[in-house]
């Protein structure tokens, strides 16, 4: 029986999926029985043939983050990720209303989560300043870049560091513009990847995991553009919204929806100006949304 080893699924590939050891990448299949595998995981997995492995067992997660997917059910996206990173920018729009779906997510999941806004040679009108001073208060970290622009990009790039990572954010903000200007020799990777396949062809369907020049792990995955709020509940959405968190305890009643409801600590918070009046309009959209 061949030896056990531990290795770093960076990849699924359409004949199966690539597990790194030691800087070689193996294409390998998984057991049956195992729950789904997704790039981030970390796996024993053994040699079964000249390249090819065999993925045994699922090593323990610190996190994952999932998407709902066909018959109700949840489907992983990405393991053992560290921060989660929301690219916006000015221009298709700044929509503000999915920004603080994704935070919503990240602070029920437990993912710690920043803020980039890319594009930065555009100009920003005062009431997006106001709105991006307001998550900083929050203790959002805010990175503002132009991933055609080096020089900008040096604090996130120290903020990558020694951790995994993955980037979401809505079409057309330029979050692949920023990947290829962090990874700069990403192509050749991705070739690097594909050669596993024998096909030439990079044929990821999914996430794909790279390493940073300057340390740390970027996951890149084009299908992270929406992680909805269909596992969450709506006590759940409230609970997400950090400036809510002080006053949830001190609603009249426990089923409150935070809206017309009569004795509701939130909606007085945003009365007397403790809660922003933007950010609790858009709860409530979300909330409806759901």
């Amino acid at each position: 029986m061949s030896e056990t080893l531990e290795g770093l699924v960076i990849a699924h590939l359409g004949q199966g999926i690539a597990v790194e050891h030691n800087g070689d990448i193996i294409l390998c299949q998984p057991l049956r029985k195992l729950d789904t595998v997704t790039v981030g995981d970390k796996v024993l997995w053994s040699l079964v043939a000249p390249e090819q492995g065999r993925i045994e067992a699922l090593l323990p997660r610190r996190s994952v983050l999932a998407r709902p997917s066909r018959n109700d059910k949840i489907r992983p996206v990405a393991a053992n990720i560290d921060n989660v990173f929301v690219v916006f920018a000015v221009e298709p729009y700044c929509d503000f209303l999915l920004l603080d779906q994704y935070l919503a997510i990240c602070e029920n999941r437990n993912f710690r989560a920043s803020l980039v806004l890319n594009k930065t040679d555009l100009p920003l009108s005062d009431e997006i300043e106001q709105e991006l001073a307001h998550y900083e208060s929050l203790g959002y970290a805010l990175y503002r870049v132009c991933a055609n622009n080096v020089d900008s990009l040096a604090e996130l790039k120290h903020a990558l560091r020694g951790q995994v990572s993955i980037f979401t954010g809505q079409s057309g903000v330029g979050k692949s513009s920023l990947t290829n200007a962090l990874i700069p020799d990403k192509k050749l990777k991705t070739n690097t990847v594909s050669a596993t396949t024998k096909h030439g062809r990079h044929t990821t369907t999914a996430a794909t995991l790279y390493h940073l020049p300057e340390g740390g792990d970027l996951i890149d995955s084009p299908g992270v553009a929406i992680f909805g709020l269909a596992d969450i509940s709506r006590g759940q959405l409230a609970q997400g919204f950090r400036e809510f968190q002080l006053f949830l305890g001190q609603c009249q009643f426990n089923d409150c929806n935070h809206n017309q409801d009569k004795g509701c600590a939130i909606r007085a918070a945003v009365e007397s100006g403790e809660i922003s009046t933007p950010r609790y309009l858009r709860f409530l959209k979300l909330h409806e949304k759901m």
